[in-house]
C-alpha cells in the first residue's frame, strides 16, 4: 500500500521531524534526512496504523449493525389492543 501525501503535508511533516529530532536529541537534521525518515515511516509504520484504524472502524460499525434491532424497531399490531378498542399511543411505552 502506497500512502501519498500532499506536498504541503509532506513539507509540514518534514519540518515537524526536524524540530522533534533537534529538541529531543540535539541533532540538526536537514530536509533530505527528514524526508528519508518520513518515507521510512510512511512505508513501515503508517500501514500498521492504517490497518488498525480500519479494524477499529469495522468493529465500531459491526457493533452499530448488531444494535440495529434495538435502535430500529417498530411495535407490530399496535392499532388494535385488548378488547377490540382502538388505541393510538402518542409515545412508545418505553419512552413515557
Amino acid at each position: 500500500m502506497d500512502i501519498r501525501l500532499s506536498p504541503d503535508t509532506e513539507q509540514r511533516l518534514r519540518e515537524s521531524i526536524r524540530r522533534f529530532v533537534a529538541e529531543e536529541y540535539g541533532v540538526s537534521l536537514g530536509d533530505l534526512g527528514a524526508g528519508v525518515f518520513l518515507d521510512f515511516c510512511l512505508k513501515e509504520i503508517a500501514p500498521a496504523a492504517y490497518n488498525q484504524a480500519v479494524a477499529d472502524a469495522q468493529a465500531h460499525l459491526q457493533d452499530r449493525v448488531a444494535d440495529l434491532e434495538n435502535v430500529c424497531f417498530a411495535e407490530e399490531g399496535g392499532y388494535w389492543k385488548a378488547e377490540g378498542k382502538r388505541i393510538v399511543a402518542r409515545k412508545p411505552a418505553s419512552r413515557r
